[in-house]
């Protein structure tokens, strides 16, 4: 019973018979209420054959007593009790039941007391006489008749309900089934046809549901398939000219290697013009093949997933700084850190290091590059969500054009002949620590990066 027809077969099954009980409890109230209405009619009946003839034998009352299952009745007429039919009382009164004024919540109260309470009591009932002849009837009777006819009458109604549950489950079991289970199977097979061949237009759902939802459903899907299809016919595309792209960087690093082994012999030469152009052809050189290879390694760059230990950062900061101080002899740029000795963050030691290198490079090309002194600072706080680290430097900031696609790869460079793939690797490894990169501010007043790597789930 796993399925959805199934469960929903014993929940209907369930809430119709908890249906057929909230009906059954008032239902039992009322049957107990007309069986002792009858024995007063009965017993009014009775009585009557009394008063058309005062003196009845003993044996005939007898008859008529049974008859209507009591042992005495009393009429009241005109103001005055009269003890019309009597016959001996087993045993002492135990309750009496007034029917005149007897509210619903009594009625119940009393059927479902009665029903539930084992063994024969005799108890006193009054009514109001029928057609109005006389104030009151008042009769005594036992309770093992009344409480014999609720129950058979409880397990008629109860049976009676479970036969209506089962049947009305069974319809609706093979409603849901022809209605809902056969179109949300059909709507499964669309998926799992697609998922085997995502590529064949076939698998793409046609919506033909005359149910609205499913109908909602359906299009929904047609929709992300037929999107996912272009993603995936694109990404193939994309794929087949990074190969291509890859192999062309190949072969044009070897030529311009070569070329660049020529122009080390041309930067020798006597001739004064080839001495004044040589630097520059031998510089645009350098830059071509470094864009190559940079090519290549994104192309085959498949970062592992981080190791995340609890490390200090001042000891990553620290290197970051010592590997930096040697490329600034000679220029106006300071690279410091403002680090807490104590501050521990969980990140991969050698992910983290290179982020921050990454960052810190870029500050300090950017400030050599405007010919003006300046300062690249490391710092970091803690809060209660993340650890938070900025690499701000006092730089002219970033312009405009490269602010749009700064985490792009090969748009994002601001450095004139950069590649423009450390910001979008460095972002991806930050990623996947399941934290943030971004730029925090920029402007003539310098630049600040920020890395937020969160200490629980990911969430800040």
């Amino acid at each position: 019973m796993n399925s959805l027809s199934g469960r929903f077969l014993i929940l209907t099954t369930v809430f119709v018979m908890l249906a057929e009980i909230m009906i059954f409890v008032p239902s039992i109230a009322r049957f107990r209420e007309d069986f002792l209405l009858n024995r007063l009619e009965r017993a009014q009946i009775a009585s009557l054959a009394l008063l058309a003839d005062d003196m009845l034998a003993d044996d005939l009352e007898a008859e008529l007593l049974a008859n209507a299952g009591v042992f005495n009745v009393v009429l009241r007429r005109d103001e005055v009790r009269q003890l019309m039919l009597s016959s001996p009382i087993p045993d002492q009164v135990a309750n009496t039941y007034d029917l005149r004024d007897a509210s619903p919540w009594v009625l119940i109260r009393d059927a479902t007391s009665r029903l539930f309470t084992p063994g024969n009591e005799v108890i006193r009932v009054i009514g109001a006489p029928v057609k109005d002849a006389g104030l009151l009837i008042e009769v005594t009777m036992e309770t093992d008749p009344l409480r014999m006819a609720m129950t058979d009458y409880g397990l008629r109604i109860l049976g009676l309900s479970f036969v209506i549950s089962i049947i009305t489950a069974s319809l609706l079991f093979l409603a849901v089934r022809i209605l809902l289970v056969r179109p949300i199977k059909g709507v499964v097979g669309y998926m799992q046809r697609y998922a085997s061949a995502p590529e064949d237009a076939r698998g793409i759902i046609s919506p033909n549901s005359k149910v609205s939802e499913l109908r909602e459903a359906e299009e929904a899907l047609k929709t992300l398939q037929t999107d996912l299809t272009q993603a995936l016919k694109q990404r193939e595309r994309l794929a087949q000219l990074g190969g291509a792209v890859a192999k062309v960087s190949h072969d044009l690093r070897n030529i311009l290697t070569s070329a660049q082994l020529f122009t080390d012999r041309i930067e020798s030469s006597d001739d004064p013009l080839v001495a004044r152009l040589a630097p520059k052809l031998v510089n645009s050189i350098t830059r071509a093949v470094s864009l190559c290879e940079s090519t290549l390694a994104f192309g085959r760059a498949e970062e592992p997933a981080p190791t995340l230990t609890m490390i200090e950062l001042q000891s990553i900061t620290g290197d970051v700084v010592a590997s930096e101080q040697m490329a600034i002899d000679g220029t106006e740029v300071e690279i410091e850190s403002q680090v807490p000795g104590d501050l521990v963050v969980r990140a991969d030691p050698e992910q983290l290091y290179r982020v921050i290198l990454n960052l810190v490079r870029n500050a300090r090309q950017a400030l050599v590059a405007s010919n003006k002194p300046g300062t690249v600072t490391i710092s970091a706080v803690e809060t209660d969500n993340c650890w938070c680290i900025e690499i701000s430097d006092t730089g002219p900031g970033l312009p405009p054009k490269a602010q749009e696609n700064l985490f792009t790869a090969f748009q994002g460079s601001v450095r004139k002949g950069g590649s423009g793939l450390g910001l979008a690797i460095s972002q991806e490894l930050v990623r996947g620590h399941g934290g943030e990169l971004f730029l925090k501010q920029t402007g003539s007043e310098g630049t600040t990066f920020e890395i937020k790597l969160p200490k629980s789930d990911g969430t800040f």
